[in-house]
C-alpha cells in the first residue's frame, strides 16, 4: 500500500489528515520535527510527503531544499498557514509540487494527493511536465515551447503548471486563485485574466481556450 509521510507539528491537524488518508486506503506516518521529517523522507519508504512550513528545528522550506539537494524527486505538498504570495513562490521555487494554505478542505487535499501520486513523482522524468509542444522542467524551473526556451516569472510558471497538469479540463478562476495565488476568494480583480494573457503571449494563443462563464482550458 502507498505510504504517505505527514510532517506537521499541530496534533489536531496531523490527526485529522492521517485519519482521513487512512480511511482512503493509505498508510501514514506522522513526524513533528523538521530534521526528523528530512531523515524520514530520505529513507525511501514513502511515496509522498505532506510538509508543514512551520516546523521546529528546521522549517519546511529548509527541509524541501535539503530533500531536493539530495536528488529526491518524491512529491511534496506544502501545508501552511502563511498565505503571502512570497511564501507560496518560495515554496514552489524550492521544488514543492503543490501548495495548500490552511485551513483547507480534506476533499481538496485528497484530490491533490491522488494527482501527485498519479504523476509518479519518484522518477526524474516525472519532474518534466509536457503537453504537445509545451514543456515545464519542474526542477530547473525552465519552460520551453517547440524546443524554444521562454522566460516565465514564478507566478506565470505556477499558472502554467496548473494548466499542463490538467490538460483538457476547465479550470475556474476560483480554482486558479486558490492553487496559484493561495486565495480562497475572488478579490474582485482580474489577476487571473491578466496572467492568462501573459501565458498566451509567451506560449501562443492557441493553447488556452476561454470557456465563457466557466474559466479556462489548456488545449
Amino acid at each position: 500500500m502507498t505510504r504517505i509521510l505527514i510532517a506537521e507539528d499541530e496534533p489536531r491537524i496531523s490527526s485529522f489528515v492521517s485519519k482521513g488518508l487512512e480511511a482512503a486506503g493509505y498508510i501514514t506516518a506522522v513526524v513533528e520535527d523538521g530534521s526528523e521529517a528530512l531523515q524520514t523522507a530520505l529513507s525511501g519508504e514513502f511515496s509522498l510527503m505532506l510538509l508543514d512550513v512551520g516546523l521546529p528545528s528546521m522549517d519546511g522550506f529548509d527541509v524541501l531544499a535539503h530533500l531536493r539537494g539530495s536528488g529526491s524527486t518524491m512529491p511534496v505538498i506544502l501545508l501552511t498557514a502563511r498565505t503571502s504570495t512570497r511564501d507560496m513562490v518560495e515554496g514552489l521555487d524550492s521544488g514543492a509540487n503543490d501548495y495548500i494554505p490552511k485551513p483547507f478542505k480534506f476533499d481538496e487535499l485528497l484530490a491533490r494527493v491522488r494527482v501527485r501520486l498519479r504523476e509518479g513523482g519518484t522518477s526524474a522524468n516525472s519532474m518534466v511536465i509536457s503537453h504537445r509542444e509545451v514543456s515545464l522542467d519542474m526542477l530547473a524551473r525552465r519552460a520551453t515551447v517547440g524546443g524554444r526556451e521562454v522566460e516565465l516569472s514564478a507566478r506565470e510558471f505556477a499558472l502554467a503548471e496548473q494548466f499542463l497538469r490538467n490538460p483538457g479540463l476547465v479550470l475556474s478562476r476560483e480554482q486558479l486563485l486558490s492553487r496559484v495565488w493561495g486565495l480562497d476568494f475572488d478579490p474582485g480583480s482580474n489577476v487571473v485574466d491578466v496572467y492568462v494573457r501573459y501565458l498566451r503571449t509567451k506560449f501562443g494563443t492557441e493553447h488556452i481556450e476561454t470557456v465563457r462563464g466557466a474559466g479556462y482550458r489548456w488545449l
